[in-house]
Parts: structure tokens; sequence; C-alpha cells
């Protein structure tokens, strides 16, 4: 018994034509954990939608993938003197975000990425009249904008881009390429209406592969259930039950990401008062489990173990059965499941 990753697969795929249709020339990403699918799974669908380019997280990622996809792996962390070198084919396309990585990379195929207002890393414009001189030691594949998801500045991201856009040309540098990340539909055409000489190519992961949040469902199996008083003793920790109910084992622990969580930014009083109300209830070991069963979500009984869960269900639910499966909100770039299923 697993925790399973169920794929309605003709709706998923549905979705990346929809995607792939409002994004023409679109470099779709593959890193990390493959967005919860692996990486051979959407190097497989990338090769299915007939895509020329893959984008990967590091330079591990594209020696592990580049023999499942045949076309051009681009690595997105930029390169920097002193790495670990990684034996990797000539379709690998590095990115640099320095001079010093643009000149560490005599004849390789290149993609520079330009400071955005990310402030993450990036060419500055004051780079840019040596950058001209030292894009002859390479073989240069375009520019990069990694713009921030939100803009809380009321600032336009077309803007932005039109912004480096001129910046780039009164430098002199080629502007044929420009890959651009988090960018709506409508403000890709918008560039591509004012730049029809420069190709803008759209690098998406998380629209792409979890765009459809009806197209996937994590579901962990019960694998024991066991009834319990007010006031019995359990667990590693032997705690009190606090009411009569079930201790339920569930397949899905810490080695699969249950329990895990990225930190959130919150906006807005409501998100952070809930965030208050959340880290009060675990001073009294009070955490909720991402399992629903009968339509409400459990807590935990006990901090996940490294392979399941332990959860109580008070005795006012329906006694879960050993071999049903229970619906776990998970987040798909912390996840590993036990199996995939198509359906």
């Amino acid at each position: 018994m697993a925790l399973t990753l169920y794929v309605d697969t003709a709706r998923w795929r549905a979705h990346h034509k929809h995607v792939l249709e409002r994004f023409p020339g679109i470099v779709p990403v593959c890193k990390g954990n493959g967005y919860g699918f692996g990486h051979e799974r959407l190097a497989e669908e990338a090769t299915r939608f007939g895509s020329d380019i893959l984008a990967v997280g590091t330079t591990y990622e594209a020696a592990r993938i580049k023999d499942w996809f045949s076309g051009d792996l681009l690595v997105l962390t930029p390169f920097r003197r002193g790495e670990e070198p990684v034996p990797l084919p000539d379709r690998v396309v590095r990115s640099v975000s320095s001079l010093d990585g643009v000149h560490g990379l005599v004849g390789a195929r290149v993609v520079i990425e330009v400071m955005s207002s990310m402030k993450r890393h990036g060419v500055s414009e004051q780079d840019l009249p040596q950058l001209h001189a030292a894009i002859e030691d390479v073989r240069l594949e375009g520019f990069a904008l990694h713009l921030p998801l939100d803009r809380t500045d009321g600032s336009d991201a077309v803007e932005e881009v039109i912004g480096w856009m001129d910046r780039l040309r009164a430098a002199r540098l080629p502007l044929h390429t420009m890959f651009v990340s988090h960018l709506k539909a409508d403000e890709l055409v918008r560039l591509q209406q004012q730049f029809p000489q420069t190709r803008f190519r759209a690098r998406i992961g998380t629209n792409l592969w979890l765009g459809d949040h009806e197209a996937t469902e994590y579901r962990g199996a019960v694998l024991d259930v066991t009834a319990v008083a007010k006031g019995d003793r359990f667990g590693y920790r032997q705690q009190k039950v606090a009411s009569d109910g079930w201790l339920v084992v569930v397949a899905g622990g810490t080695s699969h990401g249950v329990g895990l969580e990225a930190p959130k930014a919150l906006h807005g009083m409501m998100p952070r008062a809930k965030g208050v109300a959340r880290a009060g209830l675990a001073t009294v070991n009070r955490n909720l489990s991402p399992f629903v069963w009968a339509g409400k979500q459990r807590w935990f009984a006990e901090p996940p173990h490294m392979q399941v869960s332990i959860l109580f269900v008070p005795s006012d639910a329906p006694e879960p059965k050993v071999g049903e499966e229970l619906v776990a909100h998970l987040r798909h770039t912390t996840t590993q499941f036990d199996r995939m299923v198509d359906r």
C-alpha cells in the first residue's frame, strides 16, 4: 500500500495543449523533483508535444535527464568559476549572469541573464559595454529576464522588459532571442508586436505542469485502524488521546514530504490571523495533516513518521477501513510519491 499520485492523463495533456497554444515557443521547465512527476516523466511529455528545448535547474539535473530528452537542455542556475565540472553534451546551454561567467565559458553555448527587479542575479546595465566584446568568445543563444511574480508597486512587467530591450539595443547587443519568465500571454503578445525581429520564449514550469489542479490527486492508503478511548496512551511519546475515536495509520510520511511546508508570503490580515492560529495550535501539539477523511482534513495524532502518518479520527466520523485511500493535499514540489497511476 502506497502514497499514490493519480493523474487524469487526458485532462493533464489537454491543459498542456492549452498552454502551448497561448505561449508559442514555450521552454518547458523541469527542475527540482520534476514538479512532483519526476524528470523522466516530464522529459517524455516534453518530447511528446514536440518541444525542441527543456530547461533544468542544475548541471546535475542535465546529466540525469540527457538520456531522456534529445533536444537542447537549458541549465537555469548560472555558471560560476570553480564549480564542479559535470560532463555534458554540446546541446546543453549554460546560463550566465556575470561578465566573469561569460569569460569562463569560451566556446560554449550561453544564455545571458540580465538583472531584473527580482534582484536575484544577472548582468547589470553597467556591464553592457564590456559584454559586447566578451560575447565574441561564446555562442550566444540569447538573453534572459526572470521577472517577479507579484508587483505590489503597480509597475508593468512589459515595461521592464522593454527597458532592457532598449538598453541591450543601445549597447549594440544582438536581440534575436529573449527568454522570459512570469509573463502573461497577452503581455508576451504586446512584446512580440513591439519587437517583431526578436523571438520571445517563455520559460514555464508551474503553470504548464500544475496549472490544472483537478488533473492530479495524491491519495494515501490506510494501513491500520485502531479504536481508542479518551485517555488511552499511544505513539512514540505515549501521549493521551483527547477523546474516543480511531488512530489511523496512512501511507505517507516525512520521506514523502508529508509534514514539510515551504514558508509562504502572507498578504492581508486574514491570512496572517490564520497563521498565528496555526502556530498557537502547534504549541499544544495540534497540527492539521494534509489527509482528508469524511470531508475534513484530519489532525496528526503525532508528528509524521518516516513512511507513514498516524491520524486521529473522532468517533463522530465514519470509521476508516484498511485498504481505503485518503485524499492528501500535498505540495507537488516537495512530495515524493511511491507510485504514479495514469487514469
